[in-house]
């Protein structure tokens, strides 16, 4: 079973990444661009099949490892 993690920091946690690109973005022409978040995507295969075990790893493996979640928020999109 293949599954996607978005991961992205909450909302009022400064994102200076984010900041950087939006500033880049305008030096390289692209007016208007008012703001910029970013985050990570992380693709993940499974063996299990059964969509609500796998959901269940997926959101132990983002609370253990693949999120911060002080700052960070995550999205499990599953795919089939």
């Amino acid at each position: 079973m293949k599954a996607r993690v978005h991961v992205m920091l909450k909302n009022g946690v400064l994102d200076p990444q984010g900041e950087a690109v939006r500033h880049a973005l305008g030096n390289l022409g692209f007016d208007g661009v008012e703001s910029v978040r970013q985050g990570k995507v992380i693709e993940i295969e499974l063996a299990e099949s059964e969509r609500e075990r796998a959901e269940e790893q997926l959101r132990a493996m983002c609370e253990k490892l693949l999120a911060n979640t002080v700052i960070e928020r995550y999205e499990i999109e599953i795919a089939g």
